[in-house]
Parts: C-alpha cells; sequence; structure tokens
C-alpha cells in the first residue's frame, strides 16, 4: 500500500547525479497531488561551491543538510511530500527515517554510460559530471530491512513513474524491504 487512508505519501527518490530523480519526483508528485521539493535546493552555500568546485562532500558536509531533509519530511508528512535526493549511503537514509519515520524511498537506478551521458547533458547544475565516480563508489543499494522499492529508469518516463508507483503500492502496511520494479 501506499500509504494508509489517514496519512500522505513521504517518498525519497534516490540515486545518484543522472538517475532522473527530480524529473520522477516531479512526475510522481503530480500523480499523488502532493508536493515536490529538491533537495539540492537545502543545500547550504558552501556545499553547493565545493561540489561546484569539483569537491566531492564529506559526511561531516552532509549530516546538517541530511537534517534539514528529514526535518522538510517530517513537517509535511500529513500533507505528502516527495523529494528528491541522492540518499546514497545508509546511514544518509537513516538520518532522515530518523526525523522523518514513514518515509518510503524509490532508489533509480541506470547503467553507468546512461548517467554520465545524462550528468553531461545538463546545463546549469552545480554538480559536474567528473563526481559521478565518487557518488557511484559511495551508493548503498537499499538493504532488506529498509522501506523502499528499486526501479530502473530504462524506458520512456511514464513507464518509469508507473513503475515505481506500482512498487511503492505492493509494499504492505509497515512492510520493510526493498521490492525491485524492473
Amino acid at each position: 500500500m501506499l500509504h494508509p487512508a489517514h496519512e500522505r505519501p513521504s517518498i525519497v527518490v534516490m540515486g545518484v547525479s543522472g538517475a532522473g530523480k527530480t524529473t520522477t519526483g516531479i512526475l510522481i508528485a503530480d500523480v499523488l497531488g502532493v508536493e515536490f521539493v529538491d533537495a539540492d535546493s537545502l543545500h547550504p552555500q558552501a556545499n553547493r561551491l565545493k561540489m561546484a568546485g569539483g569537491e566531492p562532500l564529506t559526511d561531516e558536509d552532509r549530516w546538517p543538510w541530511l537534517d534539514e531533509v528529514g526535518r522538510a519530511m517530517a513537517l509535511s508528512a500529513n500533507v505528502g511530500i516527495v523529494m528528491a535526493c541522492s540518499a546514497l549511503k545508509r546511514s544518509y537514509r537513516d538520518a532522515i527515517v530518523r526525523l522523518a519515520p514513514s518515509v518510503q524511498f524509490v532508489h533509480l537506478h541506470a547503467p553507468t554510460q546512461l548517467l554520465a551521458a545524462r550528468v553531461e547533458q545538463r546545463a546549469g547544475h552545480f554538480m559536474p559530471s567528473r563526481l559521478l565516480a565518487s557518488q557511484l563508489d559511495a551508493l548503498e543499494v537499499l538493504a532488506s530491512e529498509e522501506c523502499g522499492v528499486e526501479v530502473s529508469v530504462d524506458g520512456p518516463i511514464g513507464d518509469v513513474v508507473a513503475r515505481a508507483i506500482a512498487a511503492l503500492e505492493s509494499l504492505a502496511p509497515h512492510r520493510r524491504g526493498p521490492v525491485g520494479a524492473r
């Protein structure tokens, strides 16, 4: 079930740069009739400048940002929210869940070549393509006890969104663990 009748969905669309988090998140939010937020907008300016300079963020850089992400998710729990957030490591997702326990994750994945091509084509984003490798190295896929689904971004975006929503709906209430939607 996507969410109980008394609760609106709290969804984090996660993955590395180029996975399509923002586009997919916007469309999921539109289908569900809830707010969309890009977690990149919650980064402090120092983080943005660091990434724009080609320097990967450290965990110390990320913790305050992840707290902000968790607070935003918690504040929107009653009205629903979809947030695009890299959430690459289990510890990062745990930090979000500590503040917003009802969060469900949608992990978007794709072949490295597709991700690299997408990142290269983006204009005006502060995340340079040369940091993709560090994100792939840091990525920890959803563990069996995490509440989330894995969705391939192969195919048209409408199909990706439909697979993500169907996979989320397949989660039983309070069920923990990833469900694949390939």
